[in-house]
This record gives structure tokens, sequence and C-alpha cells, in this order.
């Protein structure tokens, strides 16, 4: 049955980057998008160990931006994975459902990512190949071409469904399209947060991959933000803003290619950088409070200077087997057992499973997986 390509929207060809932008109806959004974002960044960037608190918020993002392309997944289910098997993917793969395995590779891709431009590398065609080839490296996503760009046309459209939504660039004009891209997010004398708006917008429009185009196209986004000084570490995440707004998400962007509305879109765009940053800062206040006031439980109910040490491990890993928990905590082994049991019989841990032969016993941290849950 062939496609329904009657009401598509076709991509912009030739008509990237947009010729001009009417900055007086950006400005007021622009403004108070930044000082949101600057208030978060201040606010992390105050903390001694700002790592503690944004490790859940790293999860939320792998499950947010993977739902949206249809993947479901819990972060309990990632977080359970990831204390089970670790690097293990050829063990993970016949105990978790491809949904949970597909989440946990966006995690790694955008901490792989994060640490390649930490080593002074550029955001480039070749580290955005890089990301994808990650992305897609195991499960179901391998068979897809992964770190490739597209060799035939593809299609946006409702799942399961024969009509076509947009036509993304075709094959033949990605090169050029993919140059223009990074020439515009590379352009300084666009302002960084109308620069990440217009280069997502076209990143989504031009669809360079056969498959995970809308996951590499968010983490560029927090990518942008990082090199580009808007932000001092790279931990701002935006997808649950998108999600929210799915529908207003989706038709604006198409309105870029309908008709060449850069400016709602744009609006879109630094009302989620605003909104979001405000919620960020709201839940990375909350947890780290929950921190201060579990510092002093945990002294109370472990009576151990290793305390904060277990403390922080369980921020860092709230799903954790026990062996796990012993051997990276930095405490002593049989101190880092009776922390368990004291713990469990405070109520503050939970059994996730009981040990069995060899398999070590998990447990979850369940008072901070409660704030952190999507």
């Amino acid at each position: 049955m062939s496609l329904d390509l009657s009401r598509a929207t076709l991509y912009h060809l030739g008509q990237f980057p947009p010729a001009g932008l009417d900055y007086a109806r950006l400005m007021p959004g622009l403004l108070a998008a930044t000082d949101a974002l600057a208030r978060y960044d201040q606010m992390l960037s105050g903390m001694h160990n700002s790592e503690l608190f944004l490790a859940p918020l790293r999860g939320q993002e792998a499950v947010i931006s993977s739902r949206m392309e249809g993947t479901i997944s819990t972060l309990d289910e990632i977080l359970q994975l990831e204390a089970e098997f670790g690097e293990d993917d050829e063990g993970a793969a016949t105990e978790y459902r491809h949904d949970v395995i597909e989440t946990i590779l966006y995690r790694r891709a955008l901490n792989s990512a994060q640490h390649t431009l930490q080593q002074g590398q550029p955001l480039s065609e070749s580290l955005v190949k890089s990301i994808h080839r990650q992305l897609l490296s195991f499960g179901r996503g391998a068979s897809k071409s992964p770190g490739v760009y597209k060799r035939e046309q593809n299609y946006i459209g409702e799942r399961g469904s024969r009509r076509v939504s947009f036509v993304p660039i075709a094959p033949e004009h990605l090169g050029p399209g993919m140059e223009a891209l990074f020439r515009l997010m590379e352009d300084a004398s666009v302002p960084l947060l109308l620069r990440t708006a217009l280069a997502h917008a076209e990143f989504e429009a031009l669809h360079p991959f056969e498959d995970g185009n809308g996951r590499v196209g968010r983490m560029l986004i927090t990518l942008m933000l990082w090199q580009g000084g808007a932000i001092a570490a790279p931990h701002f995440y935006i997808s649950r803003y998108f999600e929210e707004y799915k529908d207003d998400y989706l038709t604006l962007l198409r309105q870029v290619s309908a008709e060449g509305d850069w400016e709602s879109w744009c609006l879109f765009f630094l009302a989620a950088i605003e909104n979001q940053a405000i919620r960020n800062l709201e839940v990375a206040q909350d947890i780290r409070d929950f921190y201060e006031e579990m510092k002093v439980r945990f002294a109370e109910v472990l009576s151990s200077k290793y305390a904060v040490a277990a403390l922080d491990y369980l921020f860092t890993s709230p799903v954790f087997s026990n062996s796990r928990f012993t051997r990276q905590a930095g405490i002593p082994p049989q101190t880092a057992a009776r922390f368990t049991r004291v713990l469990l019989q405070e109520g503050l841990l939970q059994t996730v499973r009981e040990a069995s032969g060899r398999r070590s016993a998990m447990y979850r941290f369940e008072p901070l997986m409660q704030r952190v849950r999507v």
C-alpha cells in the first residue's frame, strides 16, 4: 500500500537560514528565557556537588525524550538495569525489554557526547554521527544504519498510519543542508538561544538519519547551550516541556516549512527554555533540601564517619545491588553490609530483589525515587 502524501508538508528547500527575524517580537521571550536559564545555572554553580542533584534529572530526560518517540520505559527500570549489568549489553538484552535498553543507550550517548566536548572537540557532524552510532548501537536500532546519514527518502507521520505529515529533505540535498546547519550553529551574530531554536527546528526538518532523529535533536539543545556558555555544565533538559505540549511542538515545527513562520517556533522554544529552567530549578532545590535532611538522618541512624559516603552513593545510584554498594561506595565491606540492614529497618531502603544464588540482593532508595519518578 502506497503512502498518502496528499496533506504532507515539504521541507523548505533553499530557505534556511531564515532571511530575517523580527527581533522586536522575539526580544521579550529571549530576555525571559535568558534570565530563567541564568538563575538555574547560578544555583547549580553554587552547589558543592551538583552531580548529586543532577543524576536524577538525567534519568528523567532519557525516559521522557525516548517516550516522545514511542519508547516506553520507567526510571525504575533503567536504574535497575544499570545496577544489574552496567556496561554488559549482552546480558541486559536477555532480561530487559528493548524499550528499556534504548533508553539506557540514550543516557550513554548523551554522557559520551558531553565527555567528548569536555576533551575540547567541537560540536560537529562527526560528533553528531557518533551520538547516533551509540544511540542505535544495540537492540532494535542496530538495523537502522547507526552513524550513517540516510540514503533513501524518509517520511514523518503517525505511527501505524500510511498518512505522511512531513517530507524531510531529500538525501541528495542533505550534505549542503547539514553544512548550512552547522554554519548557523557557529554564527555568533545570532543570540545563542535563538541559534539553538533555529538549529533544533532545522535538524528535525532535515531528519538526517533513518531513525533516532528526535532524540539526537533534543540532545543537541543541551550541547549547544553548554558549548555556547549559557550553562556552566551540560545539565539542562527540555524534553518534559516538549512532551507536555507535543501537539504545539509538532505544529509549529511544521509551520516553519509550510509558512516560513520561524518566529512562532522561536517564541515557543524560548517559552520552553524559560518554563523548563524554572521547573528544573525547583526540582534541583527540592532534591538539595532533601539531601540536607537525609544527611542528618543518616548520621543519626548509621552513627558512622561513613554516613555521608553512603548517602552520596544512594543519591547517584538510588537503585543498586548490594555487591556494588560494598565495592564502590568507599566504605569497608562489613560497614556497608551493616548500613544496608539498618537502612532497611528504618524504611529508607526497599528491597527490589532478594539475594538468590550468585545474584546479589538489589535495593531502592525509595524516598528519593518518589521525588524523581516521571
